[in-house]
């Protein structure tokens, strides 16, 4: 866990866990658009888990949850040799909208990309503001022969390489490759 602190707020980012979900899901209907779990990339979240280590939270200093992100596992096309190119893909990343414009957004997408790199992951790719995400290094440039399965604007498909040249030559559809999240089991009544 790390404690970081900006503008006089203390502010803990964290692994997410199965207690935070419930708080999780409430901020990202606070924050995004109303129809966020119906975009193009969240059919590639659809009854997966999040990556292995990349679901983080950022609790205010009273241990409220006020941001989020989560990376998840697919495959970003194939190689020239047609090999399948393993990549990360992040989202959402949301923050309170009564915790906005005090950075917390900026410390989990440092974060989240610094431990996707500690965990051996070569390239993340997410669908957002292209201003926004430049100053983290995501571009569109490496995501020009790569496609969603759904509609997306080209300049909003964009990707950052953690390992020089992971995603050179990358092309083909981005397929979910995550561990499938369970379903809750249903109770058989026995007469």
């Amino acid at each position: 866990m790390n404690s970081l602190v900006h503008d006089g707020d203390a502010v803990t980012i964290a692994l997410e866990s199965r207690a935070d979900v419930a708080a999780r899901d409430g901020l990202l209907d606070r924050a995004m658009a109303p129809n966020w779990k119906k975009k193009t990339s969240g059919k590639l979240r659809a009854g997966r888990k999040p990556a292995e280590g990349l679901a983080f939270v950022a609790r205010d200093n009273r241990g409220e949850i006020v941001g989020t992100v989560r990376l998840w596992n697919i495959q970003a096309g194939i190689d020239a040799v047609g090999r399948p190119i393993s990549a990360l893909l992040l989202g959402p990343l949301a923050v309170d909208p009564d915790a906005k414009s005090k950075g917390t957004g900026s410390l989990l997408m440092r974060h989240a990309l610094s431990e996707a790199a500690r965990l051996g992951h070569g390239a993340v790719l997410l669908v957002g503001d292209a201003p926004y995400y430049a100053r983290f290094g995501f571009t569109a440039e490496k995501t020009a022969a790569l496609a969603l399965p759904g509609p997306v604007e080209r300049d909003r498909f964009l990707a950052i390489e953690l390992v020089d040249g992971w995603l050179d030559g990358a092309a083909g559809m981005i397929v979910a490759t995550g561990a499938r999240a369970s379903r809750p089991r249903k109770l058989r009544l026995v007469a």
